[in-house]
């Protein structure tokens, strides 16, 4: 259940806000020396100003990869050159971009919950094996039964905290 509430927040950090945040870029790969790399493994990530994200690449000869691959991201971001810093302006979200941003957090949301929907009814199907083999009475599996959905439902307010707070921050204007 925490593993379906980290990747949430993973998922969530990708989601553009209008604001520069280093994950935004962390998850694009960059061609470099014959394979794909991870961003951070070619260059530093900054954020200097809250609109502004920076990439210092390392080697001078990867800086063209670094631009293409932002470009192809689909994130709709124009990086531009300056010597080996590769700028990253963060164009302001239309209303429209963020309602869909709003849409694509409740689903990576409820993608969560169902995960943690399956982690529970794993755990039941458990408990009733173990009290239909012997190993645990009524009583324990009623209790442990409970346990289990009060476990679930701190991890499902867990879920929709964080896509209120990832809503809230995507309709700041």
């Amino acid at each position: 259940m925490n593993g379906a509430v980290e990747a949430l927040s993973k998922e969530f950090g990708g989601l553009r806000t209008g604001r520069a945040s280093m994950s935004l870029l962390e998850p694009i790969s960059v061609a470099a020396y014959g394979a794909q790399m991870p961003m951070n493994q070619v260059g530093t990530i900054g954020v200097p100003e809250p609109r502004m994200l920076t990439v210092q690449v390392w080697d001078r000869s990867l800086v063209k990869a670094v631009e293409k691959a932002i470009l192809e991201s689909g994130l709709g971001l124009n990086p531009s050159a300056d010597g080996q810093l590769v700028r990253v302006p963060i164009p302001v979200l239309s209303e429209e971009r963020r309602v869909e941003l709003s849409k694509i957090a409740n689903k990576y949301a409820e993608e969560a919950r169902i995960a943690v929907r399956n982690v529970r009814r794993h755990a039941m199907d458990a408990l009733k094996r173990a009290e239909k083999d012997g190993e645990i009475s009524e009583d324990e599996h009623r209790d442990y039964g409970e346990l289990i959905q009060d476990v679930t439902d701190q991890h499902i307010k867990k879920i929709d905290d964080l896509v209120g707070a990832k809503e809230a921050e995507i309709m700041q204007v």
